[in-house]
């Protein structure tokens, strides 16, 4: 069979077969008609609009996107800033499976592979490659993620545990059956607000973090990438936009480090520690942040 030749983040030439090419189109074009659709459906939201099918989406954007994404996905599994039981773990990946930014082990994969290169040729969405590249069009473009993100041993932790197995091989199966529920609920409003709305907001405001996070704001720490410190991005991302303080300390589960920056997801960790349910709470030391000062 013929083959094209691609390198892993390690340098390493690799054999991608035709099938495997084919494959990685095809979920180009999937990505691309769901983003479409996604975004169709909000041309309808005004006229589906009802308080109801607000709160909804409300409370799905906390749940996927604050807790989901930033606390579960972000803090615990990629970076492993806290400890949980494994029953709120789970719980808790499965909000962040319905963020729709894919499942667990490829999420924390590619966010792994990002801080080991930032803001290099092989970072999987850095800016240097063009904002609207790092914003939205690498998710279109699997084969470059393969060539950039091809070894996935950097998440062997996941992939040894055969609940992350279960969601990688059946997450869309769950987010048709969300859809369904919320559309018995609660007829097209619910879907419309539940769906469209709250993932195209979740989605944007978790993909600014990778462009507009390299590109506007401050630098207080010196991290030798691009991230920035965006007032904007803090309050919108629940606690994420402070993206400079996150590089400087990427394990720390406290990203807003100042007293007055947003940091809902932190919030929520410090109330589970208090609970005695979130342990090895990670937080930078005094001399950590002297060493990071610019």
């Amino acid at each position: 069979m013929a083959v094209d030749l691609v390198y892993n983040p390690n340098g390493v030439q690799l054999k991608q077969t035709k099938k495997e090419t084919r494959k990685a189109v095809l979920w180009d074009r999937f990505n691309l008609g769901f983003f479409i659709l996604e975004h169709l459906g909000l041309l309808f939201a005004p006229s589906y609009f009802s308080w109801d099918a607000f709160w909804v989406a409300s409370i799905l954007v906390i749940l996927t996107g604050a807790v989901g994404i930033s606390l579960s996905y972000h803090r615990n599994l990629c970076h492993k800033s806290f400890n949980l039981p494994k029953s709120l773990e789970y719980l808790f990946a499965y909000f962040g499976l319905h963020a729709a930014l894919g499942d667990p082990i490829f999420w924390v994969s590619i966010h792994r592979h990002h801080h080991q290169f930032v803001d290099s040729e092989r970072d999987p969405h850095s800016p240097i490659e063009g904002f609207w590249f790092s914003h939205v069009n690498w998710v279109f473009h699997n084969n470059y993620l393969r060539e950039k993100c091809r070894n996935t041993n950097n998440v062997m932790d996941l992939k040894s545990q055969a609940y992350y197995r279960f969601l990688r091989k059946t997450h869309l199966l769950h987010h048709f059956g969300l859809a369904l529920l919320l559309y018995f609920i609660g007829g097209l409003p619910h879907l419309i607000w539940g769906m469209n709305v709250r993932i195209a907001y979740v989605h944007h405001i978790i993909l600014l973090l990778n462009s507009a996070g390299h590109t506007w704001g401050t630098r207080p720490w010196n991290t030798k990438d691009l991230s920035k410190n965006n007032w904007v991005l803090g309050f919108i991302t629940f606690g994420e936009g402070w993206h400079n303080n996150h590089h400087a300390f990427e394990n720390s589960a406290r990203i807003g480090l100042e007293w007055w920056q947003i940091d809902v997801p932190w919030y929520l960790i410090k109330f589970l520690e208090y609970l005695g349910l979130a342990t090895n709470v990670k937080v930078p030391t005094e001399i950590q942040k002297q060493i990071k000062l610019l």
